[in-house]
């Protein structure tokens, strides 16, 4: 698992090719992440399932009541199978992106 901090925005990338294992450790360390905005890359696997996706919408759910982002990156996928509870997009720069709108929206209180 790679970790890289940026600002207020934090990226984890899996670097084992082990979604089960990324996802325990990604949820076990929660802590460390909460109070930053969190881009989880899943751009290493290829034809990741919908199913598989969903595993993130407990984290998710949990880390956007403490208001911060949690921004899903996948590539190969059909968006519109998302839940609309999680944020999936298919590139880094769009999650950058969606980060800082979403951080604008908090500052005008929406």
């Amino acid at each position: 698992m790679k970790v890289d901090q940026k600002g207020h925005t934090i990226t984890i990338k899996d670097t084992q090719g082990d979604f089960t294992s990324f996802l325990m450790k990604v949820t076990h360390q929660y802590k460390t992440f909460e109070k930053h905005n969190l881009i989880i890359d899943l751009l290493f696997y290829k034809d990741l399932p919908i199913n598989s996706i969903k595993l993130f919408l407990p984290l998710s759910k949990q880390h956007k009541k403490g208001k911060k982002s949690f921004v899903i990156v996948a590539s190969d996928f059909d968006y519109n199978a998302v839940p609309d509870k999680l944020t999936v997009v298919p590139s880094l720069l769009e999650a950058h992106d969606i980060i800082e709108m979403e951080e604008i929206e908090r500052e005008l209180g929406f």
